[in-house]
């Protein structure tokens, strides 16, 4: 036995056993409502599997959205297989739960972000979106207070964004 609990590791596989169970009964029910989420992957991770123009257009880390189009969503114990649309052009994914740095389901504002020992200090500002979808938000936000728009965010309608422009 250890001389200290590793409460850091514990948590992590608690939160990846949550990943697993949501996506368990997205695959047999399917996407309840409102729903959706971004899951940022690390492409590095040596069980990911993704094609290989895929790896060289994202060479470190992966922004996915399930939402309105998926198939073949196959929910494993290490990780899970899905196939989503690029461009019109389906591709298959294998996803391990050790390899998700954030997810985010916005619908209900809900998130996790798995920190690594890599992580830079910058990011400890515990807020789980990734970089992209931040800047996203933020912008909306400015454009709302500068309008003088105090109404609740929730009773606005939403707004058609394309995150194509913050792509690397």
């Amino acid at each position: 036995m250890s001389s200290s609990i590793d409460y850091g590791n514990l948590m992590h596989r608690a939160m990846r056993g949550l990943i697993q169970e949501v996506l368990e009964d997205v695959a047999e029910s399917g996407l309840p409502g409102a729903h959706h989420f971004f899951i940022t992957f690390d492409t590095t991770h040596p069980d990911a599997a993704l094609a290989d123009w895929l790896k060289d257009r994202y060479p470190e880390e992966m922004t996915v959205v399930l939402q309105h189009w998926y198939d073949n969503l196959e929910v494993g114990d290490d990780g899970f297989g899905i196939t989503l649309n690029f461009g019109d052009s389906p591709e298959s994914l294998y996803i391990p739960y050790d390899s998700i740095l954030t997810f985010v389901d916005p619908s209900v504002e809900f998130g996790l972000r798995f920190e690594t020992q890599g992580d830079k200090a910058s990011k400890s500002d515990g807020d789980p979106l990734p970089e992209p979808l931040r800047a996203l938000r933020d912008e909306a936000k400015e454009k709302s207070k500068d309008k003088g728009d105090d109404a609740p965010a929730a009773d606005k309608e939403g707004e058609v964004v394309q995150l194509d422009k913050f792509r690397k």
